[in-house]
């Protein structure tokens, strides 16, 4: 319970700091003082995200092993099973930019498109290149979007069909 007590005074403790700090209100630090801006961006994941355990206790309930993020592959694949010469791709429907008409979660931003256009365009080509080097090394790669793991529908079948073929 004093642990709780601690991070809530905390809390208190940097948003009274951080509102302390002077800023200049423009089109590019609406969300709060650039110190604010870059306290949430940091708090972005690139590995454990919610999706990608997700699939982490699926694959695993389903009896399969794997290694995680292969450093010495092209992009680093989520799961990695080196046996099987197989790879999962757990991809973030904003951040890689998902071509689903059907997806709500790849909406550009209204604001600074300028900045998040060639942003998504750069990380859309670095997958594709990624993907094309996996393939001429030999390993077959399954792409996982956020938004088809919020559905859930089907994907012990999808996951069982890649891995068991």
């Amino acid at each position: 319970m004093g642990a709780m007590r601690n991070s809530k005074s905390r809390g208190c403790l940097v948003a009274t700091l951080l509102l302390a700090i002077p800023f200049e209100v423009t089109t590019k630090n609406m969300i709060g003082p650039p110190t604010h801006r870059s306290w949430i961006m940091s708090r972005i994941r690139s590995t454990d995200t919610a999706p990608e355990m997700v699939i982490r206790k699926l694959v695993h309930s389903m009896s399969y092993r794997y290694r995680l993020h292969a450093k010495d592959l092209p992009g680093k694949p989520d799961l990695v099973f080196r046996g099987r010469r197989k790879v999962i791709f757990v991809n973030g429907c904003f951040w890689h930019s998902h071509d689903d008409e059907r997806c709500r979660l790849s909406k550009l931003p209204k604001s600074r498109i300028d900045y998040w256009q060639p942003k998504l365009a750069r990380t859309k080509e670095r997958d594709r290149k990624n993907e094309e080097l996996l393939m001429a090394r030999g390993w077959d790669i399954l792409v996982l979007w956020e938004c088809q793991i919020k559905r859930g529908s089907g994907l012990a079948k999808l996951l069982s069909e890649f891995l068991g073929s």
